[in-house]
C-alpha cells in the first residue's frame, strides 16, 4: 500500500516516524511519500520537504510568507495527486492539513485519516465541520479528547500516547550523571534544562528570559535542549557570551539528569513530566494583558501545557500572558529547586497524568486502526 503523511513540526515528525515503522511491521508492501522531518526520512521513505519549511506561527509571521505557504501548499496538493496513494495521515497541523484534507477528499476521493487530533477544544471549534466533511478517522492521543468529540457526535479513537512509547523507549535510559556529563564535557554540577521551543521566534522570544532567570542559580549549570533543525549559531545569537551549554538529540537524556527544567509550551512539557522531572512552563507573547485576556474570555480550556490539561487541574505553574517575567520565573525555579513539598506535589500530579494516559503501544494500535480499515479494504 502507498501511504503520504504530512507532519508540520518536530513533534509531529517524531510521532509519524514511529506510526511509519508500526505501519512497516503490518503492510510488508508499505511504501511511503510525506511532508515531515529527519525522523520520518529516516524510518524509511521519501521526503518532499521538510517542517522547517513549513512551520511559521503568529499571525504575522504567517502573514509574511503567506506566499511561500500557499506554494508549499500547492506543492503538497501536487504530489499527493501524482503519488495516488491508497490513503493520507494527516498529523496535527490544523491550518495546513485540514485545507489538505479537503482537497484530497473533494478533489481525489482517497481516504483521510488523522493523526494526533487538532486542538479544537482548545479554540476554533467550529473546524468541526471539516473534520466530519473531510476525515474518515479520527485517532486521538489525549484522554479528554474522545469526550469533546462525543459532544459533537463524531466517533473517534483514543490510541494512547506515542510520548509514552517514546520515553519507555529511549536510549540511555539507564545513565549516570556522571556518565551524561563526561560525554557532552559538562562541569560537575547539578543541571538546569531550557528547552526554549521547537521553532525560531519561539526561542527568540523565550530564551532570553529563562537564561537571565536560571543565571541566579549559580550553583547549578544551564543547558539548552537544542531543536532539530535550528543550528548552534543560531542560539549563540541569543546566548551571547551567557556560559550556557547546547546538546541537540539529546533531550531526554538532559531532563532525566536535570534538576529542573523552563520549559516552552508544548509536548515538551509532557515529555518532562513522563521523565518525572519538574519544571515550569513558560511562553512570552506580546501584548501580555491582552494575550491573557483574550485567553481567559476566548479560549475553551484552561491550561496551555498538557500535563495540566490532561490532569484536569494545576500540576505546573504556567507562566503565559501577563505573568510572564523574569522575576516569575526565578521565584518558580527557587520553588523547584529549594522546595521538597512543592517538588513533591508536582511528582504525584505527574503520576495522575501518567495514569491516565495508560499503556504504551500508541503506535501500534494507530497502525492496526488504519491497516484493518484502509488497507484490507481501501476505498
Amino acid at each position: 500500500m502507498k501511504y503520504f503523511l504530512v507532519a508540520g513540526e518536530a513533534s509531529g515528525d517524531l510521532h509519524a516516524s514511529n506510526l511509519i515503522h508500526s505501519l512497516k511491521k503490518i503492510d510488508r508492501e508499505a511504501d511511503f511519500r510525506f511532508f515531515g522531518g529527519d525522523l520520518m526520512q529516516a524510518a524509511g521513505g521519501k521526503l518532499l520537504k521538510h517542517y522547517r519549511d513549513l512551520a511559521y506561527m503568529g499571525f504575522l509571521p504567517v502573514l509574511l510568507n503567506l506566499r511561500t505557504i500557499l506554494r508549499n501548499m500547492d506543492v503538497c496538493k501536487k504530489a499527493i495527486e501524482n503519488y495516488n496513494p491508497d490513503i493520507v495521515i494527516l498529523v496535527d497541523y490544523p491550518g495546513f492539513n485540514l485545507k489538505i484534507a479537503r482537497y484530497v477528499k473533494e478533489r481525489l476521493s482517497i481516504p483521510v485519516c488523522y493523526y494526533i487530533s487538532p486542538k479544537l477544544w482548545a479554540w476554533k471549534e467550529y473546524r468541526i465541520k471539516n473534520i466530519r466533511r473531510y476525515v474518515d478517522k479520527m485517532l486521538c492521543i489525549l484522554p479528554f479528547e474522545v469526550e469533546f468529540y462525543k459532544r459533537h457526535c463524531y466517533p473517534v479513537e483514543y490510541v494512547g500516547n506515542p510520548t509514552v512509547d517514546a520515553i519507555l523507549g529511549r536510549e540511555c535510559a539507564r545513565e549516570t550523571f556522571a556518565e551524561f556529563i563526561a560525554v557532552n564535557h559538562l562541569e560537575n554540577k547539578p543541571v538546569i534544562a531550557l528547552l526554549a521551543g521547537s521553532r525560531k521566534q519561539e526561542i527568540k522570544d523565550n530564551l532570553p528570559a529563562m537564561l537571565e532567570a536560571a543565571s541566579s542559580f549559580e550553583n547549578y549549570q544551564l543547558v539548552i535542549a537544542g531543536a532539530p533543525g535550528i543550528d548552534g549559531a543560531y542560539y549563540r545569537r541569543i546566548t551571547g557570551n551567557s556560559p550556557v551549554r547546547i546538546v541537540f538529540g539529546q533531550t531526554y537524556r538532559l531532563l532525566q539528569q536535570a534538576k529542573a527544567a523552563l520549559v516552552t509550551s508544548g509536548t515538551a512539557t509532557l515529555e518532562t513530566a513522563l521523565l518525572r522531572t519538574p519544571q515550569t512552563v513558560c511562553y512570552k507573547v506580546p501584548f501580555k494583558r491582552l494575550s491573557s485576556f483574550v485567553f481567559e474570555h476566548f479560549f475553551s480550556c484552561r491550561y496551555i501545557s498538557l500535563v495540566n490539561l490532561i490532569a484536569g487541574k494545576t500540576v505546573v505553574k504556567e507562566l503565559f500572558g501577563k505573568h510572564f517575567s523574569v522575576e516569575q520565573i526565578r521565584q518558580e525555579l527557587d520553588l523547584l529547586l529549594y522546595d521538597p513539598i512543592y517538588r513533591g506535589n508536582m511528582q504525584s500530579g505527574y503520576e495522575q497524568v501518567i495514569e491516565r494516559l495508560g499503556t504504551s503501544g500508541a503506535s501500534e494500535k494507530a497502525a492496526g486502526i488504519i491497516a484493518g480499515i484502509f488497507v484490507q479494504a481501501p476505498n
